[in-house]
């Protein structure tokens, strides 16, 4: 079954302070440039809209594959990352006494989608995330020194 949104902030994250759930300065205008349906429309001929097993919701998805391309992690290291991170579970909307996704769950998505549709969306976004100066990319730096050897 396909999900787009999911449950919604845990009872925990209401009596944490507002610094803590505050999403660093990347992080949070990714975070609404993410909220866009349209990024949600690519996933959707891949489920049934009401048949099936409640799927992992596709903004949860979209974010952690956006975590693991931006960071250039693999499946396992990213859920440990995020398991950890109370500013990655936010971002990726994953309540405080949540589960995050199995590695094998995000593989399994991942391949039933194929890494062409999820690899392109990645690069659309951070294209167009750097363009509107969302965030900064890494500046690229050559080395032009040549070595010759006899």
């Amino acid at each position: 079954m396909f999900r787009t949104i999911g449950d919604g902030p845990s009872s925990w994250e209401l009596l944490l302070p507002p610094e803590v759930l505050r999403l660093p300065g990347e992080l949070s205008r990714v975070d609404a440039f993410l909220d866009d349906p349209v990024f949600f429309a690519p996933f959707a001929p891949y489920f049934h809209p009401v048949l099936g097993r409640p799927s992992t919701p596709v903004e949860c998805c979209l974010r952690l594959m956006f975590l693991k391309f931006r960071y250039r992690l693999g499946y396992e290291s990213l859920c440990a990352e995020v398991s950890d991170s109370i500013s990655w579970r936010r971002f990726c909307r994953i309540p405080l006494d949540g589960t995050v996704p199995h590695p094998t769950t995000l593989m399994k998505l991942t391949s039933r989608c194929g890494e062409g549709p999820v690899a392109g969306l990645n690069e659309a976004l951070l294209a167009r995330a750097a363009g509107a100066k969302l965030l900064r990319t890494g500046r690229v730096r050559a080395d032009t020194t040549v070595t010759v050897s006899s």
